[in-house]
């Protein structure tokens, strides 16, 4: 490869620069970063995923943290606290991304990576951390310090601050801080992935992991209600990089998660049903991949989809699970309101509820697309929630070689980072395709395929968003690196992304977890005290599931076995077909324990796989199920289930029949939090109206399950009381 010298440019970058003549008024400042423009798009920075990673080959040197005033001046707010430079990015180079402001608009923390290869082949770590500024309004005197006791040596992004004060972040820190599992590896293409969502108390230095996420969380916000919501990438399916008889991939299972685990040539997987049909098995093959909006509670508890919305509310397609002739594929009756993914979330200050996202492809656009939104307040059933499209639905055309391709001419460019601003307007980056034919660029002198900016955006034909003015002139700068095998220089605009209004808002409910009246009445039954019940989930480190019904299923899924029977005891059956008997609950935890590249020379990092439950402390409070398979509860007489499963570890979990076979089967990962009590009403949950003829709603029956488990419990601490011979029977 023929390499091109290092020319370390001189070029300045005003602190302030005055904003242009007719600038368009905006209500409040506008905080957003520059981010040189990466022309590779798999897992670099700006990447639907894996974009987490600090190394300089994936997240160029050169960007800053900006203020725009609202009569458009700007403030290179970086530069103005001695961090970056332009020219040689060397220790002193930096990149910024992911700002968001306090509650009461005096404070904004972010994410910056320092530093770069201080010469060719030399290479060097560097991980994404949080800081913090105040004094940015106009006149202010401007700080920026570094946050805490944050981890330190992983890459931490995307914070917010939480209702009392403390930051929640996306980090890839493993899930118990262990230095061997490091990297986890996502579920499709086995790249690092962020572990989900954490939550810092910088005074006290406590740190806690608020949801689990086996194949990445993106972009949290806490929205006025006080739901904690995020993008979470879907992908509970087998390893695709296991697929290959010749284990092309180089794929094994480690032994364990603990550090004396040793690798063997073991590639056996158990959950869920294979990828590809298995010939005579009559389950049909299974994939899983896209990128939803999903909720918790700013403690953790009560992970789901937003308001429980599914793919049959925002997709258009996908098949059923078994060869059933009364099971149906999925086929949307809707067309115009459906979606892949929704990214980069924000809601609407002017209509709590709506929220603003992108609809893009998981490749090749820097996960820009087209605008969409969305209402789903808390009240609002998720079998009414509809994807409304902001600019004209069009298939987008795109090639991976970079060569230039023609769009339709209904296509309005490409957005991402939507802001609605408190005053009823719209601002996005956006861009269209610039990069002229021929002109491929090179990774020494790359040549990005689009150019974000910052703009306005108004209500064109049809009533669709179409992008306006710019909201800066334009930022350029000449910025000269190694990569670290080769010398790249650049010198343009640079990206303007994720912007972000300053102003103070109310602080919205610290969302907790609240029991339902049903696993009340449950508790009440057995006089078992609720608070001393969660104190002995958290010191065992254990959650508890309940499910009331798992006969009843939602109306709308045809895909799995909705005509199901608990032998002797309820059934719940739909339009006919095949009744199901089912008598066990099966559970399975996410161990990372799949490695790749081979067991001489692995790579770095594990994938997860279900396994099935094995967590001590849940299988001894859960006990023996006698007949059940391993990992397995009985399903009660009413339908219902009870079951310890370990906290803070991502689980799954099917329905089987009384031999074991699978009947219905969860497609997501759901984490829980220590002392967590969860109760859904069945599965697949019940919207408005269950598969009974004639339908009913969701079930709200006393868990007969529940009241057995808590008798079980109430029962043996009452023995250990009396073999510790604290208290004498009577």
């Amino acid at each position: 490869m023929r390499l091109y010298p290092i020319r370390h440019a001189a070029v300045a970058v005003a602190l302030v620069v005055a904003g242009a003549a007719g600038a368009q008024q905006l209500p409040n400042p506008i905080l957003f970063v520059t981010q040189y423009p990466v022309p590779d798009d798999f897992a670099t920075i700006g990447a639907v995923f894996a974009n987490h990673l600090g190394d300089i080959d994936v997240a160029g040197r050169g960007g800053d943290l900006y203020i725009r005033y609202p009569s458009g001046t700007l403030r290179n707010l970086t530069q103005e606290a001695g961090f970056g430079n332009a020219g040689a990015q060397r220790a002193n180079s930096i990149a910024v991304r992911d700002p968001a402001v306090s509650w009461d608009g005096t404070k904004a923390i972010f994410s910056m990576v320092i530093g770069a290869p201080p010469q060719q082949y030399q290479y060097v770590d560097t991980y994404w951390q949080l800081y913090e500024a105040t004094g940015f309004g106009q006149g202010q005197t401007l700080t920026i310090t570094k946050v805490a006791n944050q981890p330190a040596n992983r890459n931490n992004v995307s914070p917010v601050y939480l209702s009392d004060n403390s930051i929640v972040f996306v980090s890839d820190r493993s899930r118990n801080g262990a230095n061997h599992l490091y990297p986890q590896l996502d579920e499709y293409e086995s790249t690092p992935t962020p572990t989900g969502l954490w939550r810092l108390q910088p005074a006290t230095g406590q740190l806690d992991l608020l949801q689990v996420s086996v194949s990445g969380a993106f972009n949290p916000l806490v929205d006025s209600y006080g739901r904690l919501l995020f993008t979470r990438w879907d992908h509970l399916q087998r390893d695709q990089q296991n697929d290959s008889a010749n284990n092309d991939y180089g794929t094994f299972n480690w032994t364990g998660e603990a550090p004396n685990a040793v690798k063997t040539p073991d590639r056996s997987e158990v959950f869920p049903e294979p990828r590809i049909e298995v010939p005579g098995s009559g389950v049909n093959g299974f994939t899983i991949n896209h990128f939803f909006p999903w909720m918790v509670n700013q403690d953790g508890t009560e992970e789901e989809t937003l308001n429980h919305v599914g793919r049959h509310e925002l997709h258009s397609y996908f098949n059923s699970s078994l060869q059933d002739p009364a099971l149906d594929e999925f086929i949307s009756p809707e067309t115009n309101n459906r979606i892949l993914n929704m990214l980069q979330m924000r809601e609407d200050p002017t209509t709590p509820g709506r929220y603003y996202g992108v609809d893009a492809p998981e490749f090749y656009t820097h996960a820009s697309g087209q605008l969409i939104r969305m209402d789903a307040g808390p009240t609002v059933n998720p079998a009414l929630i509809r994807a409304t499209w902001l600019n004209p639905r069009v298939n987008i055309n795109f090639s991976p070689d970079y060569a230039p391709v023609p769009q339709p001419p209904e296509f309005t460019g490409r957005f991402r980072n939507p802001l609605p601003l408190s005053d009823g307007q719209l601002i996005a980056a956006h861009a269209t395709e610039w990069r002229e034919a021929g002109n491929d660029g090179t990774r020494e002198a790359p040549q990005p395929r689009y150019q974000f900016r910052l703009k306005r955006l108004v209500l064109g034909p049809g009533g669709q968003y179409v992008a306006a003015e710019n909201l800066t002139t334009g930022i350029s700068k000449a910025v000269n690196f190694w990569d670290p095998d080769y010398g790249v220089s650049y010198s343009g605009p640079f990206w303007e992304l994720s912007p972000v209004e300053v102003r103070a808002r109310t602080v919205p409910p610290n969302t907790t977890l609240q029991l339902k009246a049903p696993e009340l009445a449950a508790f009440a039954a057995e006089n078992v005290d609720v608070a001393a019940f969660r104190a002995y989930l958290r010191a065992n480190g254990l959650a508890l599931l309940v499910v009331r019904n798992a006969t009843t299923r939602d109306r709308a899924d045809k895909q799995q076995p909705y005509n199901l029977r608990v032998p002797g005891g309820v059934q719940t059956t739909g339009s006919g077909g095949q009744l199901y008997d089912i008598a066990h609950m099966q559970f399975f935890q996410g161990d990372q324990i799949r490695g790749i590249g081979g067991m001489a020379t692995p790579r770095a990092g594990r994938r997860v796989l279900a396994q099935t439950l094995h967590d001590k402390p849940a299988v001894v409070a859960n006990g023996a199920n006698a007949g059940g398979p391993p990992g397995s509860t009985a399903i009660a007489a009413d339908g219902s289930v009870a079951a310890f499963v370990p906290a803070q570890r991502a689980m799954a979990w099917h329905s089987t029949s009384p031999n074991g076979t699978p009947v219905v089967r969860e497609r997501y990962w759901i984490g829980f939090q220590p002392g967590e009590i969860r109760a859904c009403d069945g599965c697949h949950g019940v919207n408005q109206q269950n598969q009974a003829n004639p339908s009913a709603p969701a079930a709200t029956n006393t868990p007969q399950a529940l009241r057995q488990l808590l008798a079980r419990w109430r029962d043996r601490q009452v023995d250990l009381i009396f073999a510790n011979g604290t208290e004498e029977r009577r």
